[in-house]
């Protein structure tokens, strides 16, 4: 064997990936920039206080598991939200808490002896309450069946066309229905929306809203706000514009009821049953052919807490890593699809490519050149060209997407606030990428392993 060809076409190879995933970032970064100018100038008209009288009603589902000691805060947000017409369906998923007195307490419960169509399979209902005191409010006891097909369940209570499922962890906005209406409204093709997530640590909360916005205390959280605006923010409202949105957050989306039926609803066999959703959706569309949309919203819709430990990070982003493998592993079928579009020959590659598989080609890039270099195999021209790829196109893109919140949102309008997310732009391509990178590839390895272990 030629080790000295070998180690060429290895440093070749990591130079190309890093090089391409950057890239990649950057022209979607790029296509995000027209897009975000002609949405914040649509928005203006959104901030008028009047309704158009079109918004259609929306089932708000709340799937709960054990959250006594916060479902009635929740429900009680919800029920202040600033829309015209809206239901609320708690979906108790045979908690082993008090999460069903507690409601019933607060909201003074009463069986309701209402038929439960069950278009979507599932676990069996045991009952069906609804409130005295608020009519729009009313709860499922179910068996316990696990996230899915508790969503599948309030699909299945639902009364509206549209459907709106909240993470039981989520701090909406008191527009936030409104906001990822507007979808609906401008288009009728339109099937889905998702919002930007944002982070709710050390922000003032008062009656379930985001009153005061403030930056994490904690660096780790600080951290995460800069990789969500690198990597999610303006790479999904890129994708928005091609229609190829694979990956829509659990915490916060708004589905057209009908579509999702159609496609099976939430697939119970999988840990990321929303990641799976928008995936599936894309492929039964496409391949029947079926004119359709779905949409990003570069808006502030929801608020959630980020993990302030090494610990608890580390855990969302091995599991992260393990459902998006799932989802794609699940629709292979849409990849390079003739009747596919973008989604099927953009999307779809660039995710597998540089998502999915992407932690292995990463950590593997590093201590190939790491170790390399320090052994004397890899000249300090080359280590320098792969810093420079690898690290200096990664602080290029955080601080576009910086420059692009600015411009946009500015949702922190702080000097000091904006200093310290430039400080965090340079730090966290020291360590921080490095060890979340390692930790979706453990997840990568773990669904490998362990490709037939039971879903949460």
């Amino acid at each position: 064997m030629n080790w000295t060809a070998l180690l060429n076409g290895l440093q070749w190879f990591f130079l190309l990936y890093f090089l391409g995933i950057n890239i990649g970032y950057i022209l979607l970064n790029l296509l995000s920039i027209r897009a975000l100018k002609v949405y914040m100038e649509a928005r203006s008209l959104v901030e008028l206080p009047a309704y158009s009288g079109y918004e259609p009603p929306i089932s708000i589902l709340i799937p709960a598991y054990n959250e006594e000691a916060t479902i009635v805060a929740l429900v009680r947000s919800l029920l202040q939200l600033d829309y015209p017409e809206f239901e609320i369906i708690v979906v108790n998923d045979g908690s082993q808490d008090s999460t069903l007195a507690v409601l019933q307490n607060e909201f003074s419960l009463v069986l309701f002896p209402e038929a439960y169509w069950q278009r979507i399979k599932g676990k069996g209902v045991r009952a069906i309450y609804r409130s005295t005191t608020n009519s729009n409010l009313r709860v499922i006891e179910k068996e316990h069946g696990g996230k899915a097909d508790t969503l599948n369940a309030g699909i299945n209570a639902s009364r509206y066309p549209l459907f709106c499922a909240v993470s039981a962890d989520s701090i909406l906005q008191s527009d936030s229905l409104r906001r990822a209406v507007q979808p609906f409204l401008e288009n009728p093709l339109t099937v889905a929306s998702g919002g930007t997530v944002r982070f709710a640590n050390d922000c003032e909360v008062q009656n379930g809203f985001i009153t005061g916005i403030e930056l994490p205390k904690s660096g780790l959280a600080l951290m995460q706000i800069v990789e969500g605006l690198r990597t999610f923010l303006f790479g999904a409202m890129g994708w928005s514009t091609l229609n190829a949105v694979l990956i829509i957050s659990g915490a916060f989306g708004l589905f057209r009821k009908e579509t999702v039926i159609e496609a099976g609803g939430y697939h119970t066999g999988t840990s990321g049953e929303d990641m799976e959703l928008i995936v599936r959706l894309h492929q039964v569309l496409r391949l029947k052919g079926s004119q359709y949309h779905i949409t990003f919203i570069p808006d502030p819709i929801f608020w959630t807490k980020a993990p302030e430990n090494s610990r608890a990070l580390k855990t969302k982003r091995v599991n992260w890593q393990r459902r998006l493998a799932e989802s794609l592993t699940l629709n292979m079928q849409l990849l390079f699809h003739r009747k596919g579009g973008a989604v099927s020959w953009l999307a779809f590659p660039f995710v597998m490519i540089f998502e999915w598989l992407g932690p292995m080609f990463e950590v593997m890039g590093y201590i190939f050149m790491i170790s390399g270099y320090a052994l004397g195999l890899i000249s300090w021209q080359v280590f320098s060209v792969f810093l420079l790829v690898a690290i200096g196109f990664g602080m290029l893109l955080s601080v576009t997407a910086l420059l692009l919140e600015e411009l946009s949102f500015h949702i922190y309008p702080k000097t000091t606030q904006l200093a310290k997310l430039l400080i965090a732009v340079l730090l966290e391509n020291f360590g921080y990428r490095q060890r979340v990178s390692l930790w979706r590839f453990i997840g990568l390895l773990r669904w490998i392993f362990k490709r037939n272990a039971p879903a949460k």
